[in-house]
């Protein structure tokens, strides 16, 4: 039997997010320059590559595999590897496929994603105003994104909408997404935003909107029970008993949340990040491509990573400094 992954702090690595590209079709302001500069295509893992290096994980143990980007759903021909990932659904070894997504492209995919085994979806959405919308997202529609989560319902797919707190931007519409949510039967998480990469004009202190006050004030409007679920990641969640909705926090900045971590993060390029807030990292890429025949050097690559694996971030804003910012952008490791 295969001996699973664990790292030095004992936290067993069930849970693998893999970027499959680094191109998006939004430049939101807290994500990306609105000129980007995107890796050459020899560059990324082909859509064969992130099958075995996927595959590989989930021989050693990992269970729930969530596609991010960039946005996934852009990349060429990317169904085809849902599909392919969905014989390891079949089979039992891996319990979940999902993927974070834009919801820009789901009124095309909704369906298929559907048949290939995704059951749960993740959308971005920060604000419900169009003016807005196209204003943090720099290029994006709001109508194409509703359209999609319209089509994912319609599919049976499962939809959370993550939204990033953002102060002086959605922090007036708190209680009309939680409405909305309620309306339409979905989960809502709020996630502080992370000191990630130069975005060349937006000021991380501005932006930063502390979750104890977002739900010090959704108490003001909705009794709120603690829910003591944990799933190895980031969100603490409560239920609004008013609603019945989950309603999720993800605080990186005001509260620790690595205790329990049990995911590790894949870039398109190969580079696997122990830590979403540590620039070190492992490039597996090469153990791959080097030995086109054997997973065996691959195996090792990934074990000797986990060895490294850090027991938690240093995101700090405390002194109103930008303490433990990581120069990458957040787009390139996938969130």
């Amino acid at each position: 039997m295969t001996t699973p992954l664990i790292d030095p702090f004992q936290r067993p690595i069930s849970y693998l997010r893999v970027s499959v590209t680094d191109r998006c079709d939004f430049r939101c302001v807290y994500c990306m320059s609105e000129n980007m500069t995107f890796l050459p295509k020899k560059e990324l893992l082909t859509l064969e590559e992130l099958d075995r290096m996927c595959s590989t994980f989930v021989g050693l143990g990992v269970e729930k595999l969530r596609i991010t980007g960039g946005e996934p759903l852009v990349r060429r021909d990317i169904l085809t590897f849902f599909q392919r990932m969905s014989r390891h659904l079949d089979a039992g070894a891996l319990k979940e496929l999902t993927l974070t997504t834009n919801g820009s492209q789901l009124e095309r995919f909704a369906g298929d994603l559907y048949a290939a085994g995704v059951r749960r979806v993740n959308i971005s959405l920060d604000t419900l105003d169009e003016k807005k919308f196209a204003d943090i997202t720099r290029w994006g529609r709001l109508p194409q994104v509703l359209r999609g989560i319209d089509a994912a319902q319609r599919a049976g797919l499962r939809v959370k909408i993550n939204t990033v707190a953002l102060k002086g931007f959605n922090d007036d519409e708190l209680l009309a997404l939680t409405e909305w949510c309620a309306s339409r039967d979905m989960d809502l998480t709020w996630i502080e935003v992370m000191p990630m990469g130069d975005i060349g004009n937006e000021d991380r202190l501005g932006q930063y909107w502390k979750l104890d006050d977002l739900r010090a004030r959704l108490s003001e409007h909705y009794t709120l029970t603690d829910l003591p679920e944990r799933t190895g990641g980031p969100a603490r969640y409560v239920r609004l008993e008013e609603t019945g909705q989950k309603i999720g926090f993800i605080t990186p900045l005001t509260h620790n949340f690595c205790e329990s971590c049990n995911r590790v993060r894949l870039t398109c390029t190969g580079e696997l990040f122990m830590c979403l807030g540590q620039e070190d990292n492992a490039d597996l890429r090469a153990a791959l491509r080097n030995h086109p025949d054997s997973d065996e050097a691959l195996e090792e690559a990934i074990r000797a990573a986990i060895r490294l694996k850090p027991k938690g971030h240093d995101f700090d804003y405390s002194r109103q400094t930008v303490d433990g910012r990581v120069s990458r952008h957040m787009s390139h490791t996938g969130g």
